[in-house]
């Protein structure tokens, strides 16, 4: 061990110390510990560091340190915790095992925050059908339970059937509250997948291996679809083109080889379409929105402070109503589910309070009543008398009210009885002249007929007759005169 020591410069101490380490199975030439300053109050920097979960800073430490007599520097104070906070973290590490999905089994969707249009932020639903990696992306304008719904059955057709379960977030449209860290399901998600036979679970908080496919599906979509100086898109000048950009990414995501997979979502969904269950063909009701009750007298129903009509045969019924799009592209959807299934019964565009939207073709013969335009209607005997006189009879009614003619009673006996003496088309054009020239006195009846049987006929001139004096006689003129007692004699003479 001398010769040993000799050669290497350092103690045969240390050589001996080395030899023994070997022999033992221990690192050779591991450091000695010397110990520190900071191993008295080890346990209480863990205990701080256990309370804090890990958060603690290590200035906080040393001055506590410092009030409990420590006289090490803060250097040392920074190395301890931090090596007691390392072994923390270490302790409360998550393990994560890969989730092995089987076909047909799991679909998970979640929202995210879409593009603004027209002042309001829209939403994006994102189902994940978690075997075939199959993305479908829909554009909504609320996440209330009406619309989620909508957008499961769209989801459902459009990957040609349901799984079994179907995964989600504990929002409101699915669990009401918590007892005992057990979810209370909301009524309507209880009759809804009953409906399509699935079964509606949610995920366990800070779980990203059940649901972390559907977070990172919409992580994906956002950076796509919604405008940002990452992807240049423009801003959306309506819903409709939200709606377009959300199928050319459906179509686009779906039809590329997947990055573990390394197949196309598309053609693993034709594999997985048999295992999924067959759907309903008509949606729940709970999908067409909220239930409004038609009046019996009047085919309107009210949705979100504004008015809307519905056909008339619905009078007494009860229809679905629910909003679709944002902007000027925002429609009033109303469904009646009947015997033969749910019918979509009218489509409006949104209305203003106090201004209903209407459709003349849900209230067929209607007459509109416009004030001044009254509605003449005999109500006895003598008044169906003289309106039977014709329509000059029904104008002069009528100006001779507007004008506040008095004993009008009176006055339409009187026609009557001219009527009968004159004749009905004599009496009906004398009363339709009155009633233009407001002559409603009494005695302006007869004047008028008067002066219509005193007129003279008039002539008029044309081509065949005309009142001027001819020119026959300018023939004469030049000729010698024949004198009058000799043209008699001939005459005479010939007449014998």
């Amino acid at each position: 061990m001398r010769a040993t020591a000799e050669l290497t410069g350092c103690s045969h101490h240390t050589v001996a110390r080395h030899v023994s380490a070997r022999d033992e199975g221990r690192p050779i030439a591991e450091p000695a510990y010397r110990g520190r300053v900071t191993d008295e109050f080890l346990p209480k920097i863990e205990e701080w560091v256990e309370v804090s979960r890990g958060k603690i800073r290590a200035d906080k430490a040393h001055e506590k340190l410092v009030a409990l007599g420590y006289d090490g520097s803060d250097r040392s104070t920074r190395r301890a915790v931090a090596q007691v906070r390392t072994a923390y973290r270490f302790g409360q590490i998550r393990v994560h095992r890969p989730w092995i999905t089987e076909p047909g089994m799991w679909l998970q969707y979640d929202f995210g925050d879409g593009p603004v249009i027209a002042g309001r932020k829209s939403v994006l639903f994102v189902a994940w059908l978690a075997w075939s990696r199959v993305r479908v992306v829909i554009a909504l304008r609320d996440r209330t339970a009406p619309t989620v719904f909508a957008a499961l059955d769209r989801t459902f057709r459009v990957l040609g059937g349901a799984p079994t379960y179907v995964l989600t977030d504990n929002e409101k449209t699915v669990t009401v509250s918590h007892i005992a860290g057990v979810p209370v399901r909301n009524q309507q998600t209880v009759d809804f997948p009953r409906h399509y036979g699935i079964t509606v679970l949610t995920c366990q908080p800070a779980d990203p291996a059940t649901k972390g496919g559907s977070e990172s599906s919409v992580k994906v979509a956002k950076a796509d679809i919604v405008p940002k100086d990452t992807n240049l898109r423009a801003e959306y000048a309506s819903f409709a083109e939200l709606e377009a950009a959300c199928e050319t990414f459906m179509d686009e995501v779906n039809n590329r080889e997947h990055r573990v997979t390394r197949r196309k979502p598309a053609v693993m969904l034709e594999e997985e379409q048999p295992r999924l269950h067959r759907i309903p063909d008509t949606a729940h009701t709970v999908s067409f929105g909220l239930t409004r009750a038609v009046p019996d007298n009047t085919p309107m129903v009210t949705f979100e402070n504004g008015q809307y009509s519905v056909p008339s045969y619905l009078l007494g019924g009860r229809v679905f109503v629910r909003s679709h799009g944002i902007g000027g592209d925002e429609q009033v959807i109303v469904v009646h589910s009947g015997i033969g299934g749910p019918v979509e019964v009218a489509r409006h565009p949104r209305a203003r309070p106090g201004s209903p939207s209407i459709d003349d073709a849900h209230f067929p013969n209607h007459r509109e009543k416009v004030p001044g335009d009254y509605t003449i209607k005999a109500r006895s005997g003598a008044e169906a008398e003289f309106l039977s006189l014709g329509a000059g009879a029904r104008a002069w009614l009528l100006e001779a009210a507007a004008a506040g003619t008095t004993r009008m009673n009176v006055k339409m006996a009187d026609a009557v009885a001219l009527a009968k003496i004159s004749g009905l088309t004599a009496v009906d054009q004398a009363l339709g002249e009155a009633a233009t020239y407001g002559r409603f006195a009494t005695g302006d009846l007869a004047s008028i007929l008067g002066s219509r049987s005193d007129r003279t006929p008039t002539r008029a001139a044309d081509e065949a007759k005309s009142l001027a004096q001819g020119t026959a006689g300018w023939a004469a003129i030049g000729l010698p005169a024949t004198p009058a007692l000799d043209t008699v004699a001939e005459g005479l003479e010939e007449s014998a």
